[in-house]
């Protein structure tokens, strides 16, 4: 009798996909990947047993079309365990019998998807007959784990070796079956990309630059950053920081140096880890114009490529997309860190290709607080065992290595390395403002101080505080006012900050009240700024708007208050903002952002953090689980998410241009594809604010994947509109 992996319902039965064919094939793509981390053997091992259950007379069946519902992945798990015991068989087991529907609990109360009950199931079909056709190899004796024997480390380091592992074996048992059912698509994956080109090409770029800057003191420092990160680049791979003020053009400069350190110690690729989805779109673009649209894969929840197979590049692109097999990546910390974590074939499937990367977090303060310790635990894991090289790229070091807060002790062996020589001689260079602290202030005084400035940006914690100054500075009749909020959509954003920018050449009157969004990435300069007291990393951050060329030589001025006449903020805001006051007060310096501020904020931060950083106990059920390997792979994923409110994407009709598009979706068999397009007309919004929408019909439902605005709930000063209530909310967009 013959036994089929795949079926092909144009095709007779002899052009099938012979399974014996497929369980090799996967096992040799699987081993291949895990050779990476020198578990090659335990690859191949899984990607022999993951089908067997297919060797099964009722999966034979239903393949002929039979609506059979059969187990086929719980035969392998069963069979690792009988084979090769309790430890390297239950390691693979969590792999095998989670390869279709995600890494499982190891137990669970009346929870038959738990591991336990599928390895006490002895109800499966007879599927013995794999062993006429598939000889297993002896097991390896030992993990290739690195590790001092501490239980946490060790804990963590058998947690991330079965993930790895199962995503080996996802991908390779994808890619196979790809292969099988559309041999061109597999084709198109090939990657044929030198690092070397690529870092020619970056020198090329910038020595160009170099030739053509003018030569200004800033423009000096900036190409003195960039030899420094050349010159530590030819160390080994671990964990650096790069320290480097706003301005000081640390996107090429780490670029550079990640390509050099990624040629020195044979690396595959570059991840770039942002916080928000606009320096993504920056970045991204900046890494196309210099490297090449090809070798630039920019991957995150907004942003899709189309299904069209006509156009190779960017078919590639949206095929690496799912596995990441693409030399530069730019993602945020949402897709990098659930990818760690999460337990869906899906988001792990890219996971075995982080493996000989070097990985730029770009400003890394910007991690949450609440999940600093499964984060860092999980980039040591990435330098310690699987040859990676981590570096935390800010001008604000989150205060986590020299003193760091209880129960968060990095290994012995795995210690920081600054690329700046003198970080703190750059930053006196570089220093761009004068910081003062204004204490309390009335939101009507506020007002009069921003009528008095000429060119002024004020930036607030919440969207309807920026709707009560706009609205007050408009009540008093001011010319050449703005508003800006995540509210709006990005491309009517990107029209109100270009009229802003042609102001400011012009030294026009302009008064702008922003949000948040502002700081992020947004290349915008005032001469002064005021900053609504927040945490200290996001005043550095406002700082960066006020005089960012320099051409103010006494240096612009940015002012700190704190609103009289409202309510504390509550949540994680009112607590980051809460510390900065405290360290502001306490201020011995003149300069309210100095290095050692930014460091007192951050320590008296982390010391507020009930369970040390680490709020969901993540690393905690990790140990806990590690005593017999019995891991809770689905509950931890549960737990981890970055964003825990559950937002809706709604799409604006701002201008003819969306219109049409929205037309286009009605004849195209890919709705989907045109994510990409869409993007710059979407607007995140929260559930509440989604729920009052849908209650007052202002929102319509468009082909199952899109929500539409109506044209009424939409304003051109504010944004959407939901009633007369704003959500008093932070902003929020590092999808």
């Amino acid at each position: 009798m013959k036994y089929y992996a795949h079926s092909n319902e144009n095709e007779l039965k002899e052009n099938w996909q012979l399974l014996k064919e497929h369980l090799l094939q996967t096992g040799k793509l699987a081993k291949n990947f895990a050779e990476k981390f020198k578990a090659g053997d335990l690859g191949y091992i899984a990607g022999l047993l993951h089908d067997i259950g297919k060797y099964s007379k009722e999966f034979q069946v239903k393949l002929e079309g039979k609506n059979y519902k059969v187990d086929h992945s719980t035969a392998g798990a069963k069979e690792v365990v009988f084979k090769y015991g309790g430890g390297i068989g239950k390691i693979l087991s969590y792999v095998i019998a989670g390869h279709h529907a995600g890494l499982a609990d190891y137990t669970g109360t009346g929870d038959d998807s738990c591991l336990a009950n599928r390895l006490n199931n002895n109800a499966l079909p007879d599927y013995s007959n794999f062993a006429t056709e598939i000889k297993l190899p002896p097991a390896p004796e030992y993990l290739p784990i690195k590790g001092k024997g501490k239980k946490e480390e060790l804990s963590f380091s058998v947690f991330m070796f079965i993930r790895m592992l199962y995503s080996c074996l996802v991908d390779a048992d994808f890619l196979d079956t790809e292969k099988f059912y559309n041999i061109e698509k597999s084709m198109l994956r090939k990657q044929n990309t030198n690092l070397k080109e690529l870092d020619e090409k970056l020198d090329e770029y910038l020595n160009r630059k170099i030739k053509e800057s003018d030569k200004t003191e800033l423009n000096k420092e900036r190409l003195n950053i960039l030899r420094q990160c050349q010159k530590k680049s030819q160390e080994e791979p671990g964990f650096f920081t790069l320290t480097v003020p706003t301005g000081g053009g640390k996107t090429l400069s780490s670029l550079s140096f990640a390509l050099k350190q990624a040629i020195k110690n044979n690396m595959e690729r570059i991840i770039y880890v942002i916080p928000y989805t606009s320096i993504i779109e920056q970045n991204a673009d900046v890494f196309r114009e210099v490297l090449g649209v090809e070798n630039i894969l920019e991957h995150h929840s907004n942003y899709d490529y189309e299904e069209n197979e006509d156009d190779d590049i960017n078919y590639k692109l949206k095929l690496a997309s799912e596995n990441w097999d693409m030399p530069i990546i730019a993602t945020t910390n949402v897709q990098f860190f659930e990818s760690l974590f999460s337990n869906k074939s899906s988001k792990s499937r890219k996971l075995h290709n982080i493996v000989n990367s070097v990985i730029i977090l770009d400003e890394a303060q910007m991690l949450p607080v609440e999940y600093m310790k499964p984060c860092i635990y999980g980039l040591i894991e990435l330098i310690k065992n699987y040859h990676c090289t981590v570096v935390f790229c800010t001008a604000t070091q989150p205060a986590l290595f020299d003193n760091p807060p209880k129960d968060f002790k990095l290994p012995e062996d795995v210690r920081p390395r600054e690329i700046i020589e003198k970080p703190k001689d750059l930053y006196t260079k570089l220093k761009a403002v004068n910081v003062v602290w204004e204490g309390e202030i009335k939101k009507e005084d506020l007002i009069e101080n921003l009528i008095k400035n000429e060119r002024v940006l004020c930036i607030v914690n919440t969207r309807r505080f920026a709707r009560e100054l706009y609205e007050g500075l408009k009540n008093k009749g001011i010319e050449g006012i703005y508003h800006l909020s995540a509210a709006m959509c990005p491309a009517h954003r990107t029209e109100k900050i270009k009229e802003i920018k042609e102001k400011l050449g012009k030294k026009q009157k302009c008064i702008v009240v922003s949000t948040q969004l502002i700081e992020a990435g947004v290349h915008i300069d005032f001469p002064v700024v005021y900053r609504e007291v927040a945490g200290i990393d996001s005043i550095t951050q406002a700082a960066g708007r006020c005089n960012r060329e320099r051409k103010i030589m006494e240096g612009g001025i940015v002012y700190v208050f704190k609103p009289s006449d409202r309510k504390p903020l509550k949540g994680f805001l009112g607590i980051t903002s809460g510390v900065a006051e405290e360290v502001i007060r306490l201020n011995k310096e003149d300069d309210l952002l100095s290095l050692k501020n930014i460091k007192d904020y951050f320590e008296l931060l982390y010391s507020r953090e009930v369970n040390g950083l680490d709020e969901k106990e993540i690393i905690k059920n990790i140990i806990d689980g590690s005593g017999n390997i019995e891991y809770s792979f689905k509950s931890i994923s549960d737990n981890f998410k970055f964003i825990d409110d559950l937002t809706y994407s709604i799409i604006v009709p701002y201008n003819k241009k969306c219109e049409d598009l929205l037309k286009q979706i009605e004849f195209t068999k890919y709705p989907g594809s045109f994510t990409r397009k869409l993007q710059i007309y979407t607007v995140q919004i929260y559930k509440q604010d989604f729920d009052k929408l849908v209650k007052n019909n202002m929102i319509r439902n468009f082909k199952d994947i899109y929500f539409i605005l109506e044209k009424k709930a939409y304003s051109e000063e504010f944004g959407v509109k939901v009633g007369e209530a704003y959500s008093n909310i932070q902003e929020n967009y590092i999808f």
